[in-house]
């Protein structure tokens, strides 16, 4: 894979972007989900590249890219108008969004937003769940709520001198304790390189602080509480792949519940065997996935 190169948005954002592939070619722009770059995508942009254009920004507030400190700087809305302004910025009118983990909720935030003026003809989403269904999880679900107590950890300011003193390592180790991945070392270094920019690593805890995500505590009762307000959100109606790991420790299948009546032209493909990043843990598996759907959905 190349090494990125800088482009500064309309914003005054600027991300570290991979673009392979022909410049003609139909557009894939790739989002990297927590904690992760650009590389998620290493195995799917080295099949791809030699008939799609393939993007993968480092996004806002990771390692080579733009680190604003403050909070509101990672709003929803602006890391959805990022990934408008990028293709903007190398002339790119029509893309496929790709996504994964927080890559895959701004991808779904890209896709409903894009969707009507025709500017994003395809999306696939790998273990990013749906905007309306994960809310409802939380206070419904034990299994989900016990998964995303994490997020109460990186959401809360006092871990901050953690950080500081080793950088977002700290917080991982407190938050998942020892995991064991099936990430090389080559990888896992440069991850790990990543990891110690402090400035990277606050940026990338906001995404989390900046979510209007509710994520209550444990002894919460499991139901929706009253006043529940789901969002306003229309069916997603292009064609969309969602790819599934099944033994995702963060995201359990019951994800994947009521997905075909928000999203009207879903290709389902679940991946047993595989945790939650599924893009390299099982790179055949979703690469098939993307070949099958990408053929199928051409427009020629």
């Amino acid at each position: 894979m190349k090494d990125p190169q800088q482009i500064t948005l309309a914003n005054g954002i600027t991300l570290a972007v991979v673009d392979e592939g022909p410049r003609d070619a139909p557009a894939l722009i790739f989002l990297h989900g927590f904690p992760e770059n650009h590389r998620s995508w290493r195995h799917q942009i080295a099949h791809l590249s030699d008939r799609y254009r393939c993007i993968a920004p480092e996004q806002r507030g990771y390692h080579r890219s733009s680190k604003p400190q403050d909070v509101a700087s990672y709003a929803p809305a602006g890391l959805i108008g990022d990934v408008f302004q990028l293709a903007d910025a190398l002339g790119v009118e029509r893309f496929t969004i790709v996504g994964h983990d927080w890559g895959g909720a701004i991808a779904w935030g890209v896709a409903l937003t894009g969707q009507a003026s025709g500017r994003v003809n395809r999306a696939v989403i790998a273990n990013a769940p749906h905007p309306t269904i994960f809310p409802r999880l939380l206070w419904t679900s034990e299994v989900q709520r016990a998964s995303s107590q994490y997020m109460r950890i990186f959401r809360d300011t006092a871990n901050d001198d953690l950080v500081r003193e080793f950088g977002l390592a700290g917080i991982l180790l407190k938050a998942f304790g020892e995991r064991v991945s099936s990430m090389d070392e080559a990888e896992r270094d440069i991850l790990m390189d990543d990891w110690l920019d402090r400035e990277a690593a606050i940026g990338m805890l906001n995404w989390y602080r900046a979510s209007p995500m509710n994520v209550p505590p444990m002894d919460a009762p499991f139901a929706l509480p009253e006043g529940y307000v789901e969002l306003p959100l229309p069916p997603l109606t292009i064609p969309t792949l969602v790819i599934w790991a099944m033994d995702d420790f963060a995201l359990p299948p019951e994800n994947l519940d009521g997905l075909d009546a928000v999203v009207t032209d879903l290709t389902l493909v679940k991946v047993p065997g595989s945790g939650h990043f599924v893009q390299w843990e099982k790179p055949a598996e979703v690469n098939a996935a993307l070949d099958a759907f990408l053929a199928r959905t051409d427009l020629g």
